[in-house]
This record gives structure tokens, C-alpha cells and sequence, in this order.
């Protein structure tokens, strides 16, 4: 199976999943993300499909941000999300995530708990998966590293973590969501039951400058690095 990574998201054969839009979200909490076909969201998910050219794209969950409120703004992004994928010609799925919760309100497309691509399943993570799967791909806690001083959103990729299964874990897609930095973190410390090794995983750097990933050492071995 092809798996790719770009810009946050992973590109699995044909389906490409993003995770942890949190489209509403501002710098402080309570700001509306600035929306329409301009934005930072919408044009960088655009822009991944037209350079990887999917049949699906999956929402690995929290498409949304705000629990009891969803503006005028939020509906433009989302509609720009459709559009993109229209215009590519790939079908648009979400996999409902905890923040969610108002999803209807916005979106009437397809919706599934699971996403299944072969002998994976992409869901957001916040629960325990229904299926069984070789390797399950997440969102939920946006993991970041910090690397020589600078933090950096990245992927958290392990084996065996859940269950004999492998799993990834994808960065927040928006650039606004500061993240968790996991130099340090524990099991525990993850709100996804789904990661349960926190020394073998490892984390991947996508390099926007260079447009490549940077992988790093298990952070049990990264730890005893720094």
C-alpha cells in the first residue's frame, strides 16, 4: 500500500486524509477563523488535491470547531473544502470527531464513524475503534516536537500500538492549533486511547522549504538525545 505524507495530511493509494480542521477556530479561542476561497485552510487542502489527484478525501474528524455555534463563515469554508474536491473530482467524506457536534448544521455529505481503505481505518481517534485493522490512521491531539529550540507540527508513527495493530497519528491540518509537544509526553498524557507505546513512536517532520519529511529516532531514543 502507497502512503504518502504532504503538508499534514497522508495520502493512502488514492484517498487523501486530512485530520483536525477545526474550521472556526481563531488565535484566541473565541475569533472566528478569517474564511472563503482564500484561506489558508481551503487552499492548502486544494492544493493537495490537485497534486495528488484522489478519489476520496476523508476528514479523519473535528471539521469543526465550536461545539454550539456555527457562522456564516465556517459554511463558506466547508463549501470551499466541496468545491475543491468537486473540482478535483474526489468524494468528500468526514469520520465525526469530538468537536462535531454540530456537524449537520453544515455538512450533508457522507458520514462515517470508520473510513476503510484496504487494511486500513481512518477514524478521529477520541474512542476506540469498532473495526479491526493492520493499522489505524488519527487525529485528536495534534501533536507537535520540538526540535533545537523550534516546534514543529509532526506525525506520530507506531507499531503494534493498539491492539497488535499499527497507528498513525496526524498533525492538526490547521496552522492556528498550537498543539501538544510529546518530547516529554506519556501514554497517559495522550488523550487517544489508541496510542499506548509512547517510546517506540516516531515522529516525521514534513519540511515545507524542502517539501520532504524529516523522520526522527522513537522518542524514548529521541529523549535520551537532547
Amino acid at each position: 500500500m502507497d502512503v504518502r505524507y504532504d503538508d499534514r495530511a497522508l495520502v493512502i493509494d488514492d484517498t487523501l486524509v486530512v485530520a483536525d480542521l477545526h474550521v472556526g477556530r481563531g488565535t484566541g479561542g473565541t475569533l472566528e477563523f478569517p474564511v472563503g476561497s482564500g484561506t489558508d485552510v481551503v487552499e492548502r487542502f486544494r492544493s493537495l488535491v490537485e497534486r495528488h489527484d484522489p478519489a476520496t478525501a476523508v476528514v479523519a474528524g473535528d471539521l469543526l470547531h465550536s461545539f454550539r455555534t456555527v457562522p456564516r463563515t465556517v459554511e463558506d469554508t466547508v463549501a470551499g473544502l466541496k468545491a475543491a474536491c468537486r473540482d478535483g473530482g474526489a468524494r468528500l467524506v468526514v469520520t465525526p470527531g469530538n468537536h462535531d457536534t454540530m456537524l449537520d448544521s453544515v455538512w450533508d455529505g457522507p458520514v462515517e464513524r470508520e473510513y476503510r481503505i484496504g487494511d486500513t481505518v481512518v477514524l478521529h481517534g477520541h474512542e476506540a475503534p469498532e473495526s479491526d485493522a493492520d493499522r489505524y490512521v488519527v487525529g485528536h491531539d495534534h501533536p507537535t516536537i520540538v526540535i533545537e529550540g523550534q516546534r514543529r507540527p509532526c506525525y506520530l508513527v507506531g507499531t503494534g500500538q493498539y491492539e497488535g495493530s499499527d497507528v498513525v497519528m496526524l498533525p492538526s491540518f490547521n496552522r492556528l492549533n498550537a498543539g501538544v509537544v510529546v518530547n516529554e509526553m506519556s501514554a497517559a498524557d495522550f488523550q487517544s486511547p489508541l496510542l499506548t507505546d509512547v517510546d517506540r513512536l516516531e515522529p516525521i517532520v514534513w519540511d515545507e522549504s524542502a517539501r520532504q519529511t524529516r523522520s526522527f529516532p522513537p522518542l524514548g531514543e529521541f529523549r535520551r538525545m537532547l
